[in-house]
């Protein structure tokens, strides 16, 4: 009883497959084709607090100043938040194995602006944001 094998070579693919331009991470989509040909600038918005209800208050103010500019917007996008613990002896003597555990949150939320105007960037500029929110500008 003899049992004849058969084998099949299998294709390799030698080159990686180009990744389309949807599939892309947000990061890397920033200077993307638009349908004319010409390329997409993006004004990029980190803005950060350590209340939420501050920081969702200042996000829809910024997004209500490019809607009222007619701008394209993506967002907002909420990232993960970093949670910073710190862990402090609540004695230093005999009750030393006592410790207190205490935490800063801090939120953060992206917004991409396409194609911003020169009156959508000083409108934005202008903005009056209450304390406690941080806000970084980028151009990509």
């Amino acid at each position: 009883m003899a049992t004849k094998k058969t084998t099949t070579k299998k294709a390799s693919v030698s080159a990686k497959p180009a990744r389309a331009a949807k599939g892309l991470p947000a990061g890397r989509q920033a200077e993307t084709k638009s349908a004319k040909g010409e390329q997409e600038v993006l004004l990029r918005i980190r803005v950060r607090a350590y209340e939420n209800k501050i920081l969702d208050a200042s996000v829809k103010q910024i997004i209500d100043t490019a809607l009222r500019h007619d701008e394209k917007i993506r967002g907002p996008i909420p990232m993960p938040t970093e949670i910073k613990k710190y862990t402090v002896n609540r004695s230093p003597f005999i009750y030393k194995n006592s410790r207190e555990q205490f935490e800063i949150r801090t939120h953060k939320r992206v917004i991409d602006i396409v194609n911003p105007g020169a009156k959508t960037i000083e409108a934005l500029t202008n903005l009056n944001l209450p304390s406690g929110v941080d806000i970084e500008v980028t151009m990509q």
